[in-house]
């Protein structure tokens, strides 16, 4: 599929964007070239966007749904204040090695608790209620986890989905993951229970909070 976002466009928004600091590129980099799906990495600007929100939001617990290198689980994590907490789930072991390495290195070991298995049970076993929920795992696993995450979001929280446009085949989808996806955004609009915004930051970035009506 062409490019959402013209790619000088997209360098230009990533040049104006608040760089990570040295050991956040280097893992990156890393990520990169050792595990086998680099577009799977958040990147500098959604990782800076993830941020703002941990910033704003001020959360005692972020959900990430989707460990991958870990990179974005630390970029949350920076943000969180005092006391704040992120559980990250990951299914895959070798991916899971990979991030625990990584998180131990860094100087937020103690913010981040890596939780290995089907995410499904994990976000079933988890003590509500979550501040934010990072969903950026296997995209047809993502109604399961809106749902679950939906049951236990706190009444000011937030749920961030990633790739919803994916490379843009929601408009004309012809694989199963982007069927999911394109069925997910059309139900998530007509949801009463939120309010959606969906944005076209790299490959597609779904914001959801509760609805003012809803319980």
């Amino acid at each position: 599929m062409e490019d959402l976002v013209r790619a000088d466009v997209d360098a230009y928004a990533a040049a104006h964007t608040t760089p990570f600091p040295g050991w956040m590129t280097a893992l990156y980099d890393e990520a990169a070239r050792e595990l086998p799906l680099p577009q799977m990495l958040s990147g500098p600007v959604v990782g800076r966007l993830l941020q703002v929100l941990v910033a704003a939001l001020a959360p005692r617990l972020v959900v990430e749904v989707g460990t991958y290198a870990g990179w974005s689980a630390l970029a949350m994590a920076a943000a969180l204040p005092p006391g704040g907490r992120l559980v990250t789930l990951e299914l895959d072991d070798a991916y899971a090695d990979f991030a625990q390495r990584h998180i131990e290195a860094s100087p937020y070991a103690d913010r981040v608790e890596l939780r290995r298995g089907d995410a499904r049970e994990s976000l079933a076993a988890l003590d509500g209620p979550f501040d934010l929920v990072f969903i950026d795992a296997d995209k047809t696993g993502y109604p399961a986890y809106f749902e679950a995450a939906l049951a236990k979001l706190a009444p000011r929280g937030i749920i961030v989905a990633d790739n919803t446009l994916h490379d843009g085949e929601v408009l004309a989808p012809e694989t199963e993951s982007a069927r999911v996806l394109a069925e997910l955004n059309d139900r998530w609009a007509a949801d009463e229970r939120v309010v959606v915004t969906q944005l076209t930051v790299r490959d597609g970035i779904t914001i959801l909070r509760r609805a003012p009506s809803a319980d």
